[in-house]
């Protein structure tokens, strides 16, 4: 290999003169590009930043309301709970207190019931006595025996 110093000092005076070439009509204008994509990608960046933050606060907004939102819901579901156990109890008190007005129906209407068979009782034990008292008649039974009959006869039939 051969060291040449013309090639070498015209490299050099050719890498200079685009250098400096290059500096004045290019290096500034580059710069500027650069500078400028460099503050768009902050600008981004800090964009980004803000709407991040901005999503953390709706996140946990959200997660607030969708809390406050079960907290009434089960509140509701607790006061509708409430209401049908009330209902429930008003329906049971009202069904208790229909059977217990049925059963003092029923034991009125027993109590009638028994009233018109001793009342049917003593009026056969009547009419019997009336048939023991013409057959008593026919036998030509004085009046005192008759009576006495008559009242013996009403006082087994009767207890």
């Amino acid at each position: 290999m051969e060291f040449n110093p013309g090639i070498i000092l015209a490299t050099v005076v050719n890498f200079l003169i685009l250098f400096f070439g290059l500096k004045y009509f290019f290096f500034e204008k580059v710069k500027l590009i650069v500078e400028a994509r460099e503050n768009e990608i902050a600008n981004k960046l800090d964009s980004a930043d803000e709407e991040l933050e901005k999503a953390r606060t709706l996140a946990i907004n959200n997660e607030r309301e969708l809390q406050r939102a079960r907290e009434e819901g089960k509140a509701i579901t607790e006061r509708h709970k409430k209401k049908a156990e009330k209902v429930y109890d008003e329906i049971v008190e009202e069904a208790k207190s229909e059977a217990n007005l049925i059963i003092e129906r029923a034991k009125v209407e027993i109590e009638r019931e028994k009233e018109k068979a001793e009342y049917a009782l003593k009026k056969e034990a009547i009419d019997l006595a009336l048939d023991l008292s013409r057959k008593v008649i026919e036998k030509n039974i004085d009046e005192e025996k008759n009576r006495q009959l008559i009242d013996e006869f009403i006082s087994e039939v009767g207890n």
